[in-house]
């Protein structure tokens, strides 16, 4: 049987092999892609400003992500609104796997903003979370508060006339103060600073009286005598902060409040790029001295088991969050 005119079998044959090759390059170069990421820095914004907890755990997590990829990673801090404000510029960010956000859970930032321009479920992918810590109640040492419930007992009795520093808008400790002055039925008036070395500094010069605080912000102020420690925001004790005792050992029953920070990229980051990320950030926080050094800081590591499991945790916790806001009264202005 004769080939047709225009077909020639050696050009057909050519033909195939330079279509498998091409094939074959591609595939490779796809493969190449995936196995060389990262090859360049990695950007990691932080919602929070610098010196306070979220900067803490930003920066030991960057220095872990940085020994285990391979690639500087570099710590933006955006600050400002409870941290929508780093959520919300993360959504605008290229989902390429080169930026990242170090947040609180969504919950808190919609609960305190429900009128947020976008929304971080559907914008954001939680990768894990990464430390979680117990807040410091403090106060200006020539107060006379030696307890909790001296504090507790003055403010029922002269409302609003303490003066609490607050970290920020919508800030964990400022919700933390909101829940206490719910829980124990005591009014402050409320200072807005910005951030917790500021509002720090405001309580240590006797401008304002009382302050929540995480505790990176005031543990080095506690131990030079120059803020006094009452409580922690949890019911018990903090293994993390030792000699603090909690707010139920304290007389406060129903106050029991932390802070966590976690992980998160923009929507449409790759399934790949978001494994590789939570593998090393999984292996890095579990090095030797970590762990130590979240402790000295009042905090502990705190990796979720998957990526999943990050997401439903986040899930399950977030009518708890939703209803703590509701019923403290916290709002930000």
């Amino acid at each position: 049987m004769l080939n047709p005119p225009h077909c020639n079998p050696r050009r057909a044959r050519a033909c195939n092999s330079r279509v498998f090759f091409c094939a074959m390059l591609f595939l490779l170069q796809s493969v190449c892609a995936q196995t060389s990421y990262p090859d360049k820095p990695i950007k990691l914004l932080v919602g929070y400003p610098p010196g306070g907890s979220a900067d803490f755990v930003t920066r030991v997590t960057a220095d872990e992500l940085s020994k285990e990829l391979g690639v500087a990673v570099l710590v933006d801090n955006k600050p400002g609104a409870g941290g929508s404000i780093a959520a919300e510029l993360l959504s605008k960010l290229p989902a390429d796997g080169y930026s990242f956000a170090v947040l609180g859970p969504h919950a808190l930032i919609k609960a305190l903003f429900p009128k947020l321009g976008f929304d971080p479920d559907k914008e954001l992918l939680p990768i894990t979370s990464l430390a979680v810590g117990s807040m410091i109640i403090c106060v200006n040492p020539k107060t006379p508060f030696k307890t909790l419930k001296e504090l507790i007992d003055f403010a029922k009795l002269h409302p609003q006339q303490l003066f609490s520093a607050a970290s920020g808008n919508g800030s964990t400790p400022h919700l933390a103060a909101a829940l206490f002055e719910s829980s124990a039925g005591v009014k402050f008036s409320t200072i807005q600073f910005k951030g917790g070395g500021a509002a720090a500094q405001s309580t240590m010069a006797g401008d304002t009286q009382v302050m929540f605080a995480t505790p990176p912000t005031v543990l080095g102020f506690i131990k030079a005598g120059m803020l006094r420690p009452l409580s922690v925001t949890t019911a018990k004790a903090s293994p993390a902060i030792p000699a603090i005792p909690g707010a139920l050992e304290s007389g406060l029953v129903g106050y029991d409040t932390n802070f966590s920070f976690g992980l998160y990229a923009p929507k449409g980051t790759s399934t790949e790029v978001m494994k590789k990320v939570f593998d090393a950030v999984s292996k890095g926080l579990q090095h030797n001295g970590i762990k130590e050094r979240f402790a000295f800081q009042g905090m502990d590591v705190y990796t979720s088991k998957s990526i999943e499991a990050f997401d439903s945790e986040l899930k399950a916790d977030a009518p708890n969050v939703y209803k703590a806001v509701k019923e403290s009264g916290a709002k930000v202005e």
